[in-house]
């Protein structure tokens, strides 16, 4: 099913077919026309969310010009679609929907317990939890009570806060990984943490890095915190912390230094760097880090 603003939500009454119900579509929630909608019902003239069911659906209003909105392929001649099925059947959850799903499992909560708390079909709730919807602040407000949040949370803000502040699981695991495991962890990574010893005393700096030949590799220049790993055995971290899933992991590298200075080996490494580092500045000096150790350990549901 696809709209336009101005278009007509009718609602037929499945026993005579008839209109039992009809009303403007006055707010779109995605650019391709696709449920749910903000309908103006003429019989009450309020305002409320609708994820059409299959006994609705879509009366065209002519466009400027005498032209009529086009109707969609993938639609019968009433323009129904099923509400609940996506049109190519994956799903792909946005972010507040993986935020609704995740605090509903926390809570140990049913989709139907929600939807019935926030006055909304567990169809509806289901799209929201599957689909990357966009849902109007109404449906925020009543979603955050369901579920004992708020809209603020709903939507994701003081992501710029430290993670790790958002409520753990409630039967969290400490899994190890196996070192397989966190080659593949270690490689699909871009931002890590050095531990070296400086004049200063310890210090933990952030680097861009590369995986390659099982060595990890950053940029760094000549004299800075991170070049002091040079000639010594460090430590090289990465993680990742999931705040909606309550879920993260991390990965130690430790193995020792050295800076890559053979031309060749330079140039090799330059042309399969993916990308610059995001301080800036003028960083051509090399370091290679070939681990000896590598451990991590991952937090999931006690279930998995």
């Amino acid at each position: 099913m696809r709209a336009h603003l101005g278009d007509q939500l009718v609602i037929e009454s499945p026993a005579t077919g008839s209109a039992r119900r009809d009303g403007e579509i006055i707010g779109l929630h995605h650019e391709d026309g696709t449920p749910p909608y903000d309908v103006r019902w003429s019989d009450t003239g309020g305002v409320t969310l609708v994820f059409p069911g299959p006994d609705a659906h879509v009366h065209h209003i002519e466009q400027p010009g005498g032209r009529q909105a086009p109707s969609r392929p993938g639609m019968d001649e009433a323009g129904v679609m099923s509400a609940a099925t996506p049109p190519d059947g994956t799903a792909s959850p946005g972010d507040i929907g993986r935020r609704v799903a995740a605090e509903r499992t926390r809570q140990g909560l049913s989709r139907e317990e929600i939807a019935g708390r926030a006055g909304m079909a567990p169809d509806y709730l289901a799209y929201l939890e599957e689909r990357p919807a966009d849902p109007s602040l109404a449906t925020l407000i009543r979603l955050a009570g369901a579920l004992g949040m708020t809209v603020a949370s709903l939507r994701g803000v003081g992501v710029e806060a430290p993670p790790g502040q958002g409520q753990a699981l409630l039967h969290p695991r400490l899994q190890a990984l196996r070192p397989g495991e966190c080659r593949v962890r270690l490689s699909t990574h871009g931002v890590g943490r050095v531990a070296v010893s400086t004049p200063d005393g310890p210090a933990i700096i952030p680097v861009n890095y590369e995986v390659v030949d099982d060595a990890i590799v950053f940029r760094t220049a000549p004299g800075s915190a991170p070049a002091a790993a040079v000639g010594t055995d460090v430590a090289f971290e990465v993680d990742h912390v999931d705040e909606a899933m309550s879920q993260g992991w991390s990965v130690l590298a430790v193995g020792p230094a050295r800076v890559v200075s053979e031309p060749e080996a330079v140039r090799r490494l330059a042309d399969r760097a993916r990308t610059e580092p995001w301080a800036g500045g003028e960083r051509g000096m090399w370091v290679s880090v070939q681990p000896r150790r590598l451990t991590g350990r991952r937090i999931v549901p006690a279930s998995q």
